[in-house]
């Protein structure tokens, strides 16, 4: 398990990741409005039933009292993807979308990010649903969209060195493959593993299948998969130009020796 902290992987399309952050500052104002730090909690939980996706009302199994329908049935495939049920489901997943959201919506473009990135919300609840249809429990979150993120991220960047904090506790600079390929590949095996966890395993298997489908379809045409491109951080950078751009010491008296040794 580990928490993104930090990837050295500048822009090189765009000057800011508008859709990046709209998003996040979205997820964070919807949370605060239908949390329950600002509204009574039956307020929030009748948000939570009508704007959550419900896999036997999306698949007519049942069908939601009329007072808490709020959108219809087809919209929960995509508002459910604004919910949050406290502030550390929000957190992780926007630390997440962060972190890794402004390079995948530089490889692709602003409206292309945006629509890429509600796809796979949609792709998470679906596979969601197709994996629990008769289950009357609504799913929220943000996972299933920031799993396709995090799945075109590795297909886009893997050999960017990403700081991850391991096991909540130990950071390390990795390549992305590494922490990026170990996460993905523990959703499937959850997924098999504990399918009736009360994490939905299979939404993040939906949105990592979209995010590796339709980052091929709608990235950049001069964008490349697997960018063999390592950054290096500025930091790093500018003391490498500063060591480059010494001057050389001139030679005195060539082979006499100094109080510190031979000079050379």
């Amino acid at each position: 398990m580990f928490i993104p902290l930090h990837d050295a992987n500048s822009l090189k399309y765009i000057k800011v990741q508008y859709v990046t952050i709209s998003l996040i500052v979205l997820n964070t104002l919807i949370w605060l409005i239908t949390g329950p730090l600002l509204v009574p909690e039956d307020v929030s939980n009748a948000a939570t039933m009508g704007l959550g996706y419900i896999p036997a009302i999306a698949f007519d199994y049942a069908h939601l009292a009329p007072n808490l329908v709020l959108v219809p049935d087809e919209a929960t495939y995509l508002t459910y993807s604004f919910l949050h049920g406290d502030f550390w489901h929000l957190a992780g997943n926007m630390i997440f979308l962060w972190v890794f959201g402004d390079n995948v919506e530089d490889a692709l473009g602003h409206i292309r990010f945006l629509i890429f990135y509600l796809l796979c919300a949609a792709a998470g609840a679906l596979m969601h649903g197709l994996i629990n249809t008769a289950s009357q429990a609504p799913l929220i979150g943000a996972s299933g969209a920031i799993s396709g993120v995090v799945a075109a991220y590795f297909l886009l960047h893997p050999k960017v060195r990403v700081w991850v904090l391991v096991l909540f506790r130990i950071p390390l600079p990795l390549p992305a493959f590494i922490p990026l390929a170990f996460w993905i590949g523990q959703q499937f095996f959850m997924l098999v593993a504990d399918p009736e966890s009360g994490v939905s395993w299979g939404a993040h298997v939906g949105g990592i299948i979209a995010g590796l489908v339709l980052v091929v379809i709608l990235r950049r045409r001069n964008v490349p998969l697997f960018d063999r491109t390592i950054v290096t951080p500025r930091a790093v950078r500018h003391v490498e130009a500063t060591v480059a751009a010494a001057p050389i010491p001139a030679i005195v008296n060539p082979g006499k020796s100094s109080p510190w040794g031979r000079q050379s």
